[in-house]
């Protein structure tokens, strides 16, 4: 049995330039992600290595204790290259400007993108804030301070 999801409202608001694209929108009924349209005027073509930011054409208003996110598709990622720079990149609740996607093109061919593709994946998450608490010294683990293989990579040899 599946437990239904938190549902929750969010504004949205449509810039100049959004005229006739969908507003982001889950592609299947167990999808985590909203995806975001692209609102280019005329197609936009990210170089190999190239770097952009592609326009969404839409502004939010993320309710107080929630962030968005914006993700990678894993098609373009895969297939192309092509992905969200500083994924997750994150909306914080007192941003109001437009949502930007910031592409990256590490595929070897140049990938285009034409006004409505799908481009980005927007997710809503609750958010907490944290209230520093100084100490002498952590609660130790098995672990301690080793990061970044530590726990063993390919063939078990921790790097």
């Amino acid at each position: 049995m599946r437990a239904a999801m938190d549902r929750i409202e969010v504004e949205i608001v449509r810039l100049p330039g959004s005229e006739g694209l969908p507003l982001p929108r889950c592609m299947s009924s167990g999808a985590a992600g909203l995806d975001l349209p692209a609102a280019v005027p005329v197609p936009a073509t990210i170089a190999p290595g190239a770097i952009e930011l592609i326009p969404t054409g839409f502004a939010i208003a993320v309710p107080e204790g929630y962030e968005a996110q914006i993700r990678s598709r894993s098609g373009m990622a895969l297939q192309h290259g092509v992905f969200v720079l500083n994924s997750p990149g994150t909306i914080d609740s007192d941003y109001r400007g437009e949502l930007g996607v910031i592409l990256a093109n590490l595929g070897r061919e140049p990938f285009t993108i034409a006004r409505g593709d799908r481009v980005a994946q927007l997710v809503v998450a609750r958010v907490s804030s944290v209230s520093w608490v100084e100490a002498e010294a952590l609660v130790s683990t098995g672990r301690e301070s080793g990061g970044f293989g530590h726990t063993g990579g390919q063939g078990g040899t921790g790097s």
